[in-house]
C-alpha cells in the first residue's frame, strides 16, 4: 500500500509532518503496532521527538527515491490524500533501488 497527498500549498515541514501522521494512521488501520518511521526533515523529527521547531534543515539521504517519487506524484493528484492498493511499476523500480542501496545522481544547491 502507498498514498501521496496534494495538500496544496503548504511548508515543507507541514507536508512531512502531514505524510507521517497519515502513514502511521494507516498502518494503525491495517493492524501494525510497530513502525519504523524515516524522515528527511530535522526539523519534522525536531517538532516530534521534542515538540519544538529548530531549524529548516533536510537530510540528504541516498534511500529516499521511492518517497521523492510519491512526493513528485502527489502534486500530478487532485487535492487530498489517495490511496495505492496496485501494483505500480515505477514505484516497484524506485522501492529496489531503496533496498539496494542503488547510487543516483542528484543536485543539492546550498543557498546558505
Amino acid at each position: 500500500m502507498a498514498f501521496v497527498c496534494n495538500l496544496g500549498k503548504c511548508s515543507i515541514t507541514s507536508a512531512e509532518l502531514k505524510g507521517a501522521v497519515t502513514g502511521l494512521r494507516l498502518a494503525w488501520d491495517k493492524g501494525y503496532r510497530r513502525v519504523h518511521l524515516n524522515l528527511d526533515s530535522t526539523t519534522a523529527v525536531g517538532i516530534i521527538m521534542n515538540n519544538a521547531e529548530d531549524d529548516h534543515r533536510h537530510v540528504y539521504r541516498e534511500a529516499n527515491f521511492a518517497a521523492d517519487f510519491l512526493a513528485a506524484k502527489g502534486h500530478l493528484v487532485d487535492f487530498g490524500t489517495h490511496l495505492f492498493n496496485v501494483y505500480d511499476p515505477e514505484l516497484e523500480h524506485w522501492l529496489l533501488h531503496d533496498i539496494m542501496g542503488i547510487p543516483h545522481d542528484r543536485l543539492i544547491i546550498n543557498t546558505i
